[in-house]
Order: structure tokens, then C-alpha cells, then sequence
């Protein structure tokens, strides 16, 4: 068994690939992590979900963890501290949203307390094991303050959500750049704003390198996280386009096997027993 060596730093995505199907972390990887902690290893939680609701989450591991939310546009300490914060301004959200837009698509601004939304998504809620983070009706037409930590686009057509990127590039390009988390959710965040970006503002402030992180991840809001760190793992989960876009990488046991935790257990810590 090849024991991972310099790696002082877990970096993990939450949502396909530490949250099992359900949206939760199971009891094994929580065991797992536990162990990461008293054995002094840095833990990190790089996620596009919003800090409130990424919080309720990581408070079950019981450990202390930086947390970088919404695609590196937050960072906060595992006292909870506010790091950093970025935000879009309001013109440029409304340039971006200031296109054609099927109105079955689901618009979401995420703000700092709220998201502001053009229709209730329940499959979005179910996202959510305690609704921290709350959604708000609104009408794009009348809102006068368009400032936003995100913006974010969620369909079941993956195509329809593709001509709604380039329609917006054509627009913004200079101001933003995109992420899919998942074939059905599209992301648009500053120009500036990246996980990996984030994730080496906490290491540089705790005297760690990229070379020294691992990170687990599987959608295409991982792909620089993957790349920058000293070793990136792919979930099996992962779309089979991410896998191929990164072929250097391995590719690990899925979310619903505890893939994340099976590694950790096996290759970081060295445990003869994983969970099957």
C-alpha cells in the first residue's frame, strides 16, 4: 500500500463528491476526517454552494475547516471568520442577465443573506438538509440593485444552458468567466474568482504550497483546483467530459461509495481496512 507522501493539506469539492447521493456526509467519512484533524492535517471545503449553506454542512464533521465558497468568491476560517469577499457589481449582472433568457430556465442571484430567484426550484432546495440559506421571489424587470456574490442559471437541458453561456460571453466576456458544476447548473462568477485562487490565499496564509494539497473534486468548477494542487483526483461520478479533459489525472470511487474517504483512508493515513 503507497502511502501519499508531503501532503499536509485535504482540499475537498462538497456537492458529487464528499456529500454521498443524498446530499449528506456519511458517518465513515466523517470518521475519516475526524482522523485528518488529530493527525494535524489542514482541511479545506472548496464548494460553489453559498457560505450559509455550506457551513450547516461542515459544522457536521465536527472539525475545524477553511471554507471556500461560491467558486472562491468567500473564504472564511473555521472560526468563521469572513477572509475574503468578492461580489459582482450591479451593472455587470444586469449586462449579463440582460439577454434572452427562456423563461423556464431558473435564474438565481446569490446575495450575502438571501438568493433571489425568478421561480422556486424545489429540486434546488432539496440541496439544502436545513434551509440556511433562504430563496426570495423576485422579478428581474423591477429589482434595482443587481449585486451579486454569483450569478446562476439551473435547467435539465444541458444544450439550453450552453446557448445561454455563449449568448452571455458575447456580452461579458471581459467581466466574467463560467462554470458548470453540473450538466444542469451553470455558474457565472468575476474574472478574478477561482477555487484554486482561493484555496492558495489559506495555504500562502498557513505556510503551505499547492505541491503540498491533495484535492478531490467533479465538476468543471473543480478543473483548476484539480490541476493546481500537488496531486487532484477525479470522483468516478464525474462526467465523462471532465475525465477526458483531464486524463492525467486518476479517477477514484464514486460519492455513493465514499470514494473520498476510501482514498484518504488507504493512500493519507495508511488504514489497512476502508469501507467497500
Amino acid at each position: 500500500m503507497t502511502k501519499l507522501k508531503n501532503i499536509k493539506v485535504v482540499v475537498t469539492d462538497l456537492d458529487g463528491t464528499l456529500l454521498n447521493p443524498q446530499h449528506r456526509i456519511s458517518d465513515y467519512t466523517k470518521s475519516i476526517f475526524q482522523e485528518l484533524h488529530h493527525q494535524n492535517y489542514l482541511i479545506v471545503v472548496a464548494t460553489g454552494r453559498h457560505h450559509l449553506d455550506a457551513m450547516a454542512i461542515i459544522k457536521t464533521l465536527e472539525i475545524p475547516v477553511y471554507l471556500v465558497s461560491s467558486n472562491g468568491a468567500r473564504i472564511h476560517s473555521p472560526e468563521r471568520e469572513e477572509l475574503f469577499a468578492f461580489d459582482l457589481k450591479s451593472d455587470v449582472v444586469k449586462a449579463a442577465l440582460d439577454v434572452e433568457i427562456d423563461p423556464e430556465i431558473t435564474v438565481v442571484l446569490f446575495k450575502e443573506n438571501v438568493w433571489q430567484t425568478n421561480r422556486i426550484n424545489e429540486r434546488l432546495n432539496a440541496f439544502q438538509a436545513e434551509l440556511k440559506y433562504r430563496p426570495e421571489l423576485v422579478d428581474y424587470k423591477t429589482l434595482e440593485d443587481f449585486a451579486a456574490i454569483k450569478i446562476f442559471f439551473s435547467h435539465e437541458n444541458h444544450e439550453k444552458l450552453v446557448a445561454l453561456k455563449e449568448a452571455i460571453l458575447a456580452n461579458s466576456a471581459s467581466d466574467l468567466h463560467h462554470a458548470f458544476s453540473l450538466p444542469t447548473c451553470l455558474e457565472f462568477m468575476d474574472k478574478s474568482v477561482d477555487k484554486a485562487v482561493a484555496i492558495e490565499r489559506v495555504l500562502e496564509k498557513e505556510g503551505f504550497s499547492l505541491e503540498e494539497a491533495v484535492s478531490f473534486g467533479d465538476g468543471f468548477n473543480d478543473v483548476q483546483m484539480l490541476a493546481a494542487t500537488g496531486k487532484g483526483l477525479i470522483m468516478g461520478n464525474a462526467p465523462a467530459l471532465l475525465k477526458e479533459n483531464l486524463p492525467d489525472l486518476e479517477v477514484i470511487k464514486t460519492n455513493a461509495e465514499d470514494g473520498v474517504a476510501n482514498y484518504i483512508a488507504s493512500k493519507i493515513l495508511n488504514k489497512e481496512f476502508v469501507m467497500d
